[in-house]
Parts: structure tokens; sequence; C-alpha cells
């Protein structure tokens, strides 16, 4: 009986330059990015020696020809929260217009875990690093602060989305305007009691949020009972099952930081038997997809995630670091928070 078929070999640089009829420095120049010129004769053989062979390119060898590879790394804090996927989708489409590939890496909201992900990176020499995790606290750690500048020495652009620390290209995000134009909206449809659902104090993007949402729903008597947890659709169902212990009145609005927040708030009070809407008001932040899908349709702040992705990968490649001013924030009012007065 025959044995396992031996692991084929992988066909190297060597292989191809064999099969095209060339050197190996021309092969290296062809496919690895090399500035100086290569003859279009010379070329076309390389390449359709590669393609015969199925041989892939090393990206290490391309990035220290070029001095950077055509990557662009993508750093995210959920990868199943739509919020991140619809701004991977911007930032896929725009890299790819420029000849460029993504990677995506979570680092969970853990500054620790960003920082050696950044350590990690460097090592693979992209051409950006796109921050779309909020940051904790008004300062960077020491660690995050040196990860950033060895990557700016090696003449890598990161780019943060929201206020953004030393050394990073910030895109602005309009967290704190949208939630006080919501809460606005809010107040004119009769609500003068909120419960707010945000993060654990520092994250920057709910506490902006909670900021903007406080400032325009207290003016003129609103009040608002603040709970902070977490960022997730069951951080939002646990603490909602807390808020329901003190049994909310009848016609209270309750603010979710981000839309999985809110829907997790949602998913609480029908399991408490209480009515979505018509007994107590859900507000969200975002309009991921799911907020349209969900019965009633969930109130929130629409912010182009899409075009902020692209938006930061362009801030990314632009000679001109200046940041573009905030995309606007639009108040999407649906069937979850109806008319009180």
């Amino acid at each position: 009986m025959n044995g396992p078929h031996p692991a084929r070999r992988a066909p190297t640089l060597d292989d191809v330059a064999r099969r095209a009829g060339v050197s190996l420095a021309t092969a290296s120049r062809a496919l690895n990015g090399s500035t100086r010129i290569v003859a279009d004769s010379y070329r076309d053989r390389v390449l359709a020696a590669a393609h015969e062979l199925g041989y892939a390119p090393n990206l290490l060898a391309q990035a220290t020809a070029r001095g950077s590879a055509r990557i662009v790394s993508l750093v995210v804090a959920d990868i199943a929260d739509p919020y991140f996927g619809q701004i991977a989708a911007g930032v896929t489409a725009a890299a790819a217009a420029e000849g460029l590939h993504v990677m995506v890496a979570v680092a969970g909201r853990d500054p620790r875990q960003e920082e050696d992900l950044l350590h990690v990176l460097r090592g693979q020499r992209p051409r950006a690093v796109i921050l779309a995790g909020s940051r904790f606290g008004s300062e960077p750690a020491p660690g995050l602060r040196r990860e950033v500048e060895a990557l700016t020495d090696a003449g890598c652009t990161v780019v943060a989305l929201g206020s953004g620390d030393v050394g990073m290209r910030a895109l602005p995000v309009a967290n704190e305007e949208g939630a006080r134009l919501l809460a606005r909206a809010l107040r004119a449809r009769g609500y003068d009691r909120a419960v707010v659902l945000g993060a654990a104090e520092g994250l920057r993007t709910s506490d902006d949020r909670v900021r903007g949402f406080a400032a325009g729903f207290v003016p003129g008597g609103g009040e608002i009972d603040l709970h902070r947890g977490g960022f997730t659709r069951d951080d939002g169902e646990r603490m909602m099952r807390a808020v329901l212990e003190s049994d909310p009145a009848r016609g209270t609005v309750v603010f979710g930081a981000n839309d999985v927040v809110a829907i997790g708030a949602a998913a609480a009070i029908r399991a408490a038997a209480r009515e979505v809407g018509a007994d107590l008001g859900v507000a969200g932040f975002d309009d991921i997809p799911m907020a349209r899908d969900v019965t009633p349709g969930l109130t929130t702040v629409r912010i182009p995630l899409e075009d902020i992705g692209a938006a930061a990968l362009r801030l990314a490649l632009a000679e001109d670091s200046a940041p573009p001013s905030a995309a606007p924030a639009e108040v999407v009012l649906r069937g979850s928070t109806p008319d009180r007065r």
C-alpha cells in the first residue's frame, strides 16, 4: 500500500528565474517591487513564469525592496461588532483602489494587547496602520506611544478614528455632536427621563456620546440615570436587567451608547414582559444594519461608517496630515421612540 504523498515543495524565486531565463536579481526586481527598472520583456517573462509555477512573492522581501509592504493594517476592538465591519468595508474598498491589501487585527479594547499588536505589525512594515477602536483615557500608555513612534520612524503612517494621540493622525467622528442632536430630538418628542447605558469610564467614544447626550437632554428639566458597564450587546442586556429592578417609569427612554448596547437593552426589556416603544423608549448610536431590522426599528444616530473607513485610508496616504472635518451625524427616528407629546 502506498504511503502518504510527500508534501509538495513550494516554488522559490530561483525556480521562477530559471523558468523565465533571467538572473535571480532580475526576477527579484520584477516581483518584489524594486525601484530599479526592469525591461518589459523580462518582466512579462518573469510574471508568466511565476503564474505557471504558482509562485507567491514574499511580502517581507517586497517591503525590504520598497521600504514598506503594500499592506494597510486595520486594528479593531471587536470583530463581531457590525460597526467595525462597516468601517472595514470602507477601508478595504479604498485600499483596493490604491492597489493595497488590508490586514485586520483585533485588540479587544485592551491597551496592552493593542501595544503588542503594533509591535508585531512593525515587523511587517505596513504602509499604514488604522486604529479603529476607541482610545482609553486622555493620554496614551507609554508603551503605545513608543510603538507608534517606532512605526512612524520606519515610514508608516498611523491614523486613529476619533481623537488621536501624539504621533498619530486623527480622523474626527461626530460622537458628541450626534448624541447631543439625538437627545434634543427625544426631548422634542416629549421624553424627560432617560437611562443612559455607557461603557466603563475612560473609553473615549462612549464618554463623548454620554457627554453629548447629557448636554442635549438635561437643559429644560431632563433627568438622566447613568449606568456604566461595557460596549457589547450582552453588556447592554446586563445593564438593563439591573435598571429594570428599580422599575423605571413608563415613558422613560433608554439610550445605549452604541446600537448593540441598545439592542441588548431592548432584549432585556422584552424578557421582563415590558414593551419596547409603547412602554420604554430605546435609542442607540451608529445605525448599523440591524437597527433597521429589529422590531420596532431602532431610533439611532447615523454616521457614514463606510465613508469614515475610506476617509481614514485616504488620510493615511495623504501628503498633508491635516484631518478632514467630521462626517455629519444624522438622527434617525424610528418606532422604538414613539412621540410622547
